[in-house]
């Protein structure tokens, strides 16, 4: 059986105790019993390998059986998703998450039919993080990703600007994804469009930054999708699966 992931910011001590949102969750919807493995890790890259010792009301007891640190993988992998309509937002972080993208760019594309205005912003993009991670502790990620502020056209151009690689997934592209030459350290980024496509505008700025544009396959996919297509054939080839 997989162990248990959970979250915390205290990982000092002998023993520790689980408490908040994430005890609570441990200890009335998992039902943990004592002498239960757990995991518990501060998302970056700290983790603590427990057993319980008590289970208390919405809180759990652990002793602490030992220690170490994850790296940080490399090179780190940064999506520009172009914000897809409805809750396909969420569907793609999960993914993406899942699969191991390091970095998330919610993009204000031009086609994008949705629009993060006003309070929808901090609303949308509370849901993307909580959606990550949750992902995250599913996926035992002890790395979590990062789910940026929402950037305009001029915001996804500067990242590809200061990438080690910068790719835009575009079906008119002649080099495939799948044989782009990749960096062994450094960011690359990789800009999605949203379902409408990337407009010929943005495409010429994400070119001038020094992006490539590639073809992911033959298949048209969602927005949604083409993110953790895109994360799976580059985390291969770097590597990294």
């Amino acid at each position: 059986m997989t162990v248990p992931v959970f979250l915390t910011g205290e990982l000092d001590g002998p023993e520790l105790v689980l408490g908040g949102p994430e005890g609570r969750h441990a200890a009335t919807v998992r039902r943990l019993r004592p002498g239960e493995r757990v995991d518990l890790t501060d998302g970056a890259g700290s983790v603590a390998e427990c057993v319980v010792l008590e289970v208390l009301k919405d809180s759990l007891r652990v002793e602490v059986r030992g220690r170490y640190e994850v790296a940080p993988p490399r090179p780190r992998l940064v999506v520009v998703q172009g914000l897809p309509k409805g809750d396909r937002g969420e569907l793609a972080v999960e993914m993406m998450t899942e699969a191991g993208v390091d970095v998330i760019v919610p993009w204000q594309a031009s086609r994008s039919i949705t629009q993060w205005k006003g309070d929808k912003v901090a609303k949308a993009l509370q849901r993307w993080r909580s959606t990550a991670r949750e992902a995250g502790k599913q996926a035992r990620r002890f790395h979590l990703p990062e789910v940026t502020e929402p950037v305009s056209t001029a915001g996804a151009v500067k990242l590809l600007a200061g990438a080690a690689l910068g790719l835009v997934l575009h079906e008119e592209a002649a080099a495939p994804l799948s044989r782009v030459a990749l960096p062994d350290d450094g960011d690359i980024v990789v800009v999605v469009g949203p379902e409408g496509g990337v407009s010929e505008p943005e495409l010429a700025e994400f070119l001038a930054a020094g992006a490539t544009p590639v073809l992911l396959g033959p298949t048209v996919l969602r927005t949604s999708t083409a993110g953790v297509a895109a994360a799976a054939v580059l985390l291969t080839r770097t590597g990294r699966w």
